[in-house]
């Protein structure tokens, strides 16, 4: 048995197809499975690295603007079109995969159209609550629809073949615990907020949490796990200069990178965060309340779609970046923590919102369709 995935761009489209991968992996071992992404993609370092095997292509996303770089971008994008067309088409020549699979991101554009050219069915997967243009493109080709929200299907032709799944969410945030969390992190019962703004870093997120976090230096009512990213190491200079000296706090806990996601995730009583479609699938999971600060600069202002599916539901709280401020911020989180009549309903939404097991009815529908 053959499967072939295509997705990349982002961590977004390129970890969904990893789990769904993995999983497919642990129930059929004599599968064979290949991976297509760009060549330069981070999908070319993270595929390899999962064990399994990376063919690429080289392709590239359209700028939505019309200054002479970007036309200039946009002109070599419609020539890679038709280039990464023929390079698909002699890796699934050479491949002879039974099914195709995609999870979004320009990348999986022309592998899944000429896949579906050439005889092989193709199944997608959409992360978003607004889905992308390559899902709207591929829908009409695809053998089934995967959908992780609901909403996401009023945005799509509703006669097409669809299914909710979920986003595949992994096994450590599943099995995670508050009470084993907080011991295991040091921490004691006095409110825990967790922020970040991605392996980056959001700098709008940074600037706008110093403050609070400043504050809780001071009056150590919260205690804080917040991490700032690559590009936000000036962030402990910030909350510095607001008053608050975080070597000195031991409820701060200020970091570049959380590589113990789930722990933490675990621990806290409130996330302030962007609204990532994996990100918002792992706090539904936990059954997390939020304030959701959705990032105004990606693809269909699809993490504004995200974050109001979760808000509509009595989940979360939004705060849209041109709308954020210190005080709103503050305003916020005080509201959330003070009211644990609001923090239970909350909680109790977003776990109602969960799939937390997306893994297996994705591989039901890849069974479905190999037969």
């Amino acid at each position: 048995m053959r499967i072939l995935f295509a997705g990349g761009g982002t961590a977004g489209h390129i970890n969904p197809a990893l789990a769904i991968a993995g999983y497919v992996k642990k129930q059929m071992p004599e599968a064979e499975i290949l991976f297509v992404g760009n060549k330069g993609g981070m999908e070319e370092r993270l595929v390899p690295q999962a064990g399994f095997d990376f063919k690429q292509i080289v392709i590239s996303g359209f700028k939505r603007s019309f200054n002479v770089k970007a036309i200039g971008h946009n002109v070599k994008t419609v020539k890679r079109m038709f280039t990464a067309s023929a390079e698909s088409k002699k890796i699934i020549k050479e491949f002879k995969p039974d099914l195709a699979v995609g999870t979004g991101g320009y990348v999986s554009g022309p592998v899944l159209r000429t896949a579906a050219k050439m005889g092989v069915p193709i199944i997608i997967h959409e992360q978003n609550a607004y889905p992308g243009v390559t899902t709207k493109m591929l829908s009409k080709l695809a053998k089934k629809v995967m959908l992780a929200i609901p909403d996401a299907k009023k945005h799509l032709d509703p006669n097409l073949d669809y299914v909710i799944t979920g986003n595949p969410v992994r096994q450590e945030i599943l099995s995670a615990n508050r009470e084993s969390a907080r011991a295991e992190l040091g921490l004691d019962e006095r409110p825990v907020v967790l922020s970040f703004g991605g392996s980056l870093g959001a700098r709008k997120i940074n600037e706008n949490l110093a403050d609070l976090i400043a504050r809780s230096g001071k009056d150590g009512k919260y205690q804080h796990i917040h991490a700032y990213g690559q590009y936000g190491k000036w962030f402990p200079d910030l909350v510095k200069e607001k008053g608050t000296d975080i070597s000195k706090c031991p409820n701060l806990d200020i970091r570049e990178y959380i590589n113990n996601m789930a722990t933490c995730l675990a621990a806290c009583d409130v996330v302030v965060s962007r609204a990532g479609a994996i990100t918002l699938s792992e706090i539904q999971a936990q059954g997390k309340p939020a304030v959701l600060i959705p990032s105004p600069n990606v693809a269909e202002n699809h993490q504004y779609h995200n974050a109001m599916a979760m808000v509509n539901k009595k989940a979360a709280e939004i705060i849209e970046e041109k709308d954020l401020t210190p005080e709103l911020l503050i305003e916020k989180v005080d509201k959330l923590l003070e009211s644990s009549a609001t923090l239970e309903e909350y909680s109790k939404n977003a776990r109602k919102m969960a799939i937390v097991d997306a893994n297996e009815r994705i591989f039901s529908v890849i069974k479905g369709i190999l037969g």
